[in-house]
């Protein structure tokens, strides 16, 4: 949980700035957003030998055109 104090003669503005800038180093939205879809190891191993493949087939089309 972010804390922000609001010290003596500092506007609510300011202490808003303070607690976004925190907020962002906190990186709370990016942890979020990758916790909220898991792939298992092995099927993420799969997705990239799959797309090596599709890579290196691509390549090779290439080269015989």
């Amino acid at each position: 949980m972010l804390i922000v104090e609001v010290k003596d003669n500092e506007g609510i503005d300011k202490a808003l700035k303070r607690y976004k800038r925190k907020y962002q180093k906190a990186q709370v939205i990016q942890e979020l957003r990758r916790r909220q879809h898991f792939t298992k190891p092995s099927v993420k191993r799969r997705n990239e030998v799959l797309k090596a493949q599709y890579k290196q087939q691509k390549q090779q089309e290439e080269g015989e055109v």
